[in-house]
């Protein structure tokens, strides 16, 4: 793997994980909380720059504090986080500012487990072990967010409105 390589997958991966996962659980939280589509697209604007800046960081500094990389690979891996996850969240917005707002829900669900189930095979199958096993195990987790925040948040819209 050139110098270079690693960087460059460790932000993709990281970006196109976070995005998916973040991105669904703010969605799922939001629309189980308020039915509105402007809350949902701001929720997503808004973690499409604020969490991807914060993971940005957060790659920056694990990078930094495993003491192996150089600078320029560190810079990579920051950047390659930061443009991946900010693009993958903002994708989610193309349903949301074309279907109605249920109907969004379902195919960005959708377009969030085929990219984790991409992403799992291809780092199966480079990692030499069963994709049909790494698809399951990521695609379940991603699952349990998309529940999990969508009955917290109906819990958090029935409780505070």
């Amino acid at each position: 793997m050139d110098s270079l390589q690693r960087p460059v997958t460790t932000g993709v991966s990281f970006g196109l994980v976070s995005g998916v996962i973040t991105t669904l659980g703010l969605m799922s939280g939001l629309y189980g909380g308020t039915h509105s589509v402007k809350v949902v697209v701001g929720g997503v604007i808004t973690i499409a720059v604020a969490d991807a800046m914060s993971d940005a960081l957060g790659i920056h500094v694990s990078e930094e504090s495993r003491n192996v990389n150089t600078p320029g690979q560190i810079w990579m891996a920051t950047l390659m986080t930061f443009a991946t996850k900010f693009l993958v969240a903002l994708s989610f917005l193309v349903p949301l500012l074309m279907l109605e707002l249920s109907v969004a829900i379902i195919v960005s669900i959708a377009w969030g487990i085929g990219i984790i189930s991409l992403l799992s095979y291809r780092l199966a199958r480079r990692q030499g072990i069963s994709p049909g096993i790494a698809i399951a195990e990521h695609i379940s987790l991603t699952i349990a967010v998309v529940v999990l925040t969508g009955f917290l948040g109906e819990w958090v819209g029935a409780e505070f409105q």
